[in-house]
């Protein structure tokens, strides 16, 4: 009868020793949630556009360092396809990690993401293929987009953050699309032009037919053009086009065109296809754009 009662007085002791250790274990984890933060990689603006008739969403890095009150101001890049689940998130890092000082390949700059909304209608121009028209029926709005760009989009950051007026933009295959055309028709609009894989295949590549105004004799603006392009081989059209050709054909009009304030860099990579290539190519851009490195 004693061992039973001493028996039972040992469980009880040890039922109340696991229920105060268990206590103790959800309370420290309580604790240790309660010291949790959110780890915040930029900022969300969103720019009432009346080019566009809609609001549109900006995600924006800021650099170390960043204060609205010194006197620093930054070089800005524009990234087309800039939503959270597109690419602002990884180019951020290369822009980040090549403005370190103990790497000095980037200036310290300016991140801003611009969210996509419907990219065939905001990248391409009208397309005179019929069948094109009836399986992408919003397209052909590329004036707006670019419209928005120059008149709302770059005042905007202009007016509310640090810049130096060195502008660069980055795009991808239809986004590369709209920088050809940017670039051809507007080219004082952005200082670099970093253009992968660019879908040059719109409209029969009617774009690679078109005038430049980078031929322009006023056009003296200091402008470098990086295009690069991957193992991408037949495009999606009637009639056989091929991705590196057409890409090589861009860089070679924009050679013939003589303007010697535009320098331009074709980067042909064997081991990217369409799907893989952006990550490698904007790290090999900053090569290009910044030849020696940053000094602060």
């Amino acid at each position: 009868m004693i061992q039973q009662k001493y028996t039972v007085k040992i469980f009880l002791v040890t039922l109340l020793f696991f229920c105060e250790l268990l206590a103790f274990g959800q309370a420290k984890k309580k604790k240790e949630a309660g010291n949790s933060k959110p780890f915040v990689l930029g900022v969300i603006d969103e720019i009432e556009s009346k080019e566009l008739a809609e609001k549109r969403i900006l995600n924006i890095y800021l650099p170390e360092g960043y204060n609205q009150n010194d006197t620093t101001k930054y070089p800005v890049i524009y990234l087309l396809d800039g939503s959270a689940d597109e690419d602002f998130i990884h180019i951020v890092g290369l822009v980040q990690f090549n403005s370190f000082e103990w790497v000095n390949q980037v200036p310290k700059s300016i991140v801003v993401g611009i969210a996509t909304v419907d990219r065939k209608r905001d990248f391409t121009f009208p397309t005179t293929i019929e069948t094109d028209q009836k399986k992408y029926p919003t397209t052909g709005h590329s004036d707006k987009f670019i419209a928005f760009i120059g008149n709302e989009l770059q005042p905007y950051i202009q007016e509310k953050y640090k810049t130096n007026g060195a502008k660069t933009i980055i795009g991808q295959s239809l986004g590369g699309l709209l920088l050809t055309e940017i670039l051809f028709k507007k080219p004082s609009l952005f200082n670099n032009y970093i253009i992968i894989s660019p879908s040059l295949w719109w409209n029969n590549g009617s774009l690679l037919n078109e005038k430049s105004k980078v031929t322009e004799s006023n056009s003296n603006q200091p402008t470098q053009v990086y295009i690069a392009v991957g193992k991408e081989g037949l495009t999606p059209t009637a009639i056989p086009r091929v991705m590196e050709v057409d890409a090589n054909l861009l860089a070679e009009k924009i050679k013939e065109m003589k303007n010697k304030n535009v320098k331009v860099y074709f980067d042909y990579l064997p081991l990217e296809n369409h799907g893989t290539i952006m990550h490698q190519a904007v790290s090999n851009s900053f090569r290009f754009l910044y030849p020696l490195s940053v000094k602060e």
